[in-house]
């Protein structure tokens, strides 16, 4: 059974031949285990030093003392040649001797336990290894700086603040007087403000996650998968003239203005008697009902139908017209565009709903902060409404004790056991 008092060693650079490769071994007897795998050993914090490693290969070893490592335990980072296989040997000796194979997350994980980051700065871990966009990186750059924990520091001090003062008026009434109601509801008022401009940025922050959803959707023979491959630039979807090709739904991401867009090509609207291409019109009308916004691609050639219509008329987000083949015929609805000339796309990219300052936010929570968020924002007007009411208001302490614990979910302070090891089994080996 694994504990947070083990040694633990991992690779911290990916997988694959590389130049250069670092493994790092963290724990009570790091030093003592770099010494039997490196020499010659003569650790001096801080201040990387030349030998050989017990299995041939040779390198640096950067030695960390307690409490000024990445996990805040005595740490060293043993960089060599990128070899998977000098890798891998480098590891199995370091396991020889004692350490044990570092579990997902586990790195960061004794960080946060040590006090190093927070839950919102180790999610931002997370965040920065899989940005594939500046401003995703942009944004987890800023949270692992400790943004969202500032923002909701700041809320628990207003709080705090009134739980203290109503704590005080009851212990120590005579000695203070009463309770400053008017000034403690102010606080209350303001610390749900403070939530609410945080709540407003979840739309956010799904977006520069996850992507724009886009769905591309239309009749078949349309030309959805020609303008999935045009805007790629490759032949990533199949095209043929016959109608039902595709038969399952295909997604892309692409940067668009710094934001991630995923496109998603779908299977053809029709009724079909093939099974196949049947379960793939039922995943089309799925993947349109969870997109953020369609794309609703029809044969400029053939022209505008009722269905066409009567799909649009039905859709439950945004939909942008695309009239395809507009090399071949003048669209009557929506933007003209030609995938197999690439003409228009530029045009139709431009059109996508992308708030202008999206690529710049600052501060977007994630769904796991949306909800506690939203937990501490009820208690609090239950809160309020108890300071406001004829009633002993001593009741708000309990209620306000139940706010903090939800924004301390946020940051880790009442995060439960399961929760913060739900958190970290969704990092790599490594970090």
């Amino acid at each position: 059974m694994s504990s947070h008092f083990d040694t633990i060693v991992a690779p911290i650079t990916g997988a694959g031949a590389a130049a250069v490769a670092i493994v790092r071994l963290s724990g009570p007897d790091a030093w003592t285990i770099a010494g039997k795998v490196f020499q010659p050993w003569q650790p001096d914090p801080l201040r990387a030093q030349y030998g050989h490693y017990l299995h041939g290969d040779d390198g640096l070893a950067l030695p960390f003392s307690e409490g000024h490592s990445y996990t805040g335990e005595e740490a060293v980072e043993l960089s060599i040649h990128g070899s998977p296989a000098s890798v891998r040997e480098l590891v199995d000796v370091c396991i020889k001797e004692g350490a044990r194979m570092a579990e997902p997350g586990e790195f960061t994980q004794r960080a946060f336990l040590n006090g190093r980051i927070d839950l919102t700065q180790a999610e931002a871990v997370r965040d920065t290894i899989e940005a594939r966009t500046e401003s995703q990186l942009r944004l987890a750059n800023l949270q692992r700086d400790g943004s969202i924990r500032r923002r909701v520091h700041a809320v628990r001090e207003l709080i705090l603040s009134v739980l203290s003062a109503i704590e005080a008026s009851v212990d120590f009434s005579e000695e203070i007087g009463d309770l400053d109601k008017p000034g403690a509801i102010a606080k209350l008022k303001q610390a749900q403000i403070e939530i609410e401009k945080l709540q407003e940025t979840a739309g956010a922050s799904r977006i520069l996650r996850y992507g724009l959803r886009v769905a591309i959707v239309g009749p078949p023979n349309a030309g959805k998968s020609s303008l999935l491959n045009a805007i790629l630039g490759t032949d990533r979807a199949i095209v043929t003239e016959l109608p039902g090709t595709t038969r399952d739904y295909v997604e892309e991401q692409i940067d668009v203005k710094g934001v991630p867009v995923v496109l998603i090509d779908t299977a053809g609207l029709r009724e079909s008697d093939d099974l196949a291409e049947s379960m793939g019109i039922q995943r089309s009308r799925a993947a349109a009902a969870g997109a953020d916004h369609i794309w609703y691609v029809y044969d400029a050639g053939l022209g505008w139908s009722e269905a066409d219509e009567s799909f649009v008329q039905t859709a439950s987000v945004g939909v942008t017209l695309v009239g395809n083949k507009a090399d071949l015929a003048s669209p009557t609805h929506g933007l003209p565009v030609s995938a197999t000339r690439s003409e228009g796309i530029a045009e139709l990219l431009a059109a996508l709903p992308i708030e202008e300052d999206l690529a710049q936010r600052e501060i977007a929570v994630t769904p796991r902060h949306s909800v506690l968020l939203q937990a501490a924002k009820e208690s609090l007007e239950v809160a309020e409404g108890t300071l406001r009411a004829d009633i002993p208001f001593d009741l708000a302490s309990v209620i306000l004790i139940e706010a903090l614990h939800a924004l301390g979910q946020i940051t880790g302070e009442t995060a439960s056991e399961d929760v913060i090891t739900r958190i970290f089994a969704d990092f790599c080996i490594g970090k």
